[in-house]
């Protein structure tokens, strides 16, 4: 059995595994198990593997099973006392994984953590994925030290110290095979996005905590498989958050949450659409919310098993704020200005 199994998920991303693969190859083999899971891609992955990275372990699935599922997948095809959930677009560093395993080894309470993720293109700035952990609101809008909405911070070492998050970014994420498959692992009928923060949430619930481990940095490129003006990304990012909520928000908070979010939701449509003129993110947002309301009863057992299983009420780094309004009429634009 593996210590720790790496495994980078992999869709017709050649050129990305040529370029980064081979810093997770020189820093990680001496404590870790590399492994490539392959969605079916159709351009010269394969090749590319077999030829230029013979120590990485392969996995093919016969067909794109998406983030969720592939990992899924993948998973159950690996014995190891850690995974390790790394996209192929992340350069790592010396010594990168050493503070992520140790903390997990000294801590039992902890199933998961990350490290900072800071940004390729500008590296002394966070990177928008995950920055240094990740919280949410009360209405279900993610942000970061280092991130929220479309400000990014530089890396001043304002967030360097270890801290609990609610969730931990799925472009690199450490966690206990037994937390993961006691969950279930990530939900595959998200397919992408959102898939990571669900299944924090759910550990949380459970009084598992997750981490951010600054001491350990890596760099990521970001939207590698979709771009982040992409109607499909929109549609899953709604779509999705929306089933999380439902998910995992307690009873006495779900119904005022979903009809603030009624409103909310529309409110960003029209946005998009009168002040951006971008159609295809407007259609986005209705889609999404009508595919919500047709599954959202899909996961009624899913709801009903969380909340029967629930240990803690209210989760600390799910903050009872809107985000929304501290960004935009407070002007609260970093992480350590929120309240």
């Amino acid at each position: 059995m593996d210590k720790v199994a790496i495994v980078i998920l992999n869709w017709n991303g050649a050129r990305m595994l040529e370029q980064y693969l081979p810093s997770v190859v020189r820093y990680s083999r001496e404590e870790a198990t590399v492994y490539v899971a392959d969605n079916a891609s159709t351009d010269d992955s394969l090749q590319l593997l077999k030829s230029r990275f013979p120590e990485v372990r392969l996995i093919t699935l016969e067909r794109n099973w998406g983030f969720a599922e592939g990992y899924n997948r993948a998973f159950a095809q690996i014995e190891a006392e850690y995974y390790l959930l790394l996209n192929s677009d992340v350069e790592v560093t010396h010594h990168w994984l050493t503070p992520l395993i140790q903390i997990l080894d000294a801590h039992p309470d902890i199933a998961a953590c990350q490290p900072k993720l800071l940004s390729v293109f500008n590296r002394t700035s966070f990177e928008y994925a995950g920055a240094s952990g990740g919280f949410i609101d009360r209405y279900g809008y993610p942000f970061c030290r280092g991130r929220i909405f479309e400000t990014v911070e530089k890396d001043n070492g304002q967030y360097d110290n270890v801290a609990d998050v609610l969730w931990a970014t799925g472009a690199a994420l450490l966690i206990r095979a037994r937390d993961y498959n006691k969950v279930g692992g990530l939900d595959g009928r998200f397919f992408a996005h959102n898939e990571e923060i669900d299944l924090c949430w759910r550990l949380r619930i459970l009084g598992r905590r997750i981490v951010c481990v600054p001491d350990s940095q890596v760099f990521h490129v970001g939207g590698g498989t979709l771009p982040k003006v992409n109607p499909m990304k929109t549609f899953y990012n709604f779509r999705n958050n929306l089933t999380m909520l439902y998910k995992c928000l307690p009873d006495n908070e779900l119904h005022h949450v979903m009809r603030t979010r009624w409103f909310l939701d529309y409110l960003a449509a029209w946005e998009m659409l009168i002040l951006k003129r971008n159609w295809g993110d407007f259609r986005a947002v209705y889609k999404a919310r009508k595919a919500f309301l047709r599954w959202k009863h899909d996961f009624d057992k899913d709801r009903e098993k969380i909340q029967k299983g629930r240990v803690i009420k209210e989760i600390p780094e799910q903050r009872s704020f809107m985000l929304l309004w501290q960004y935009y009429a407070k002007g609260r634009r970093r992480f350590s200005d929120l309240p």
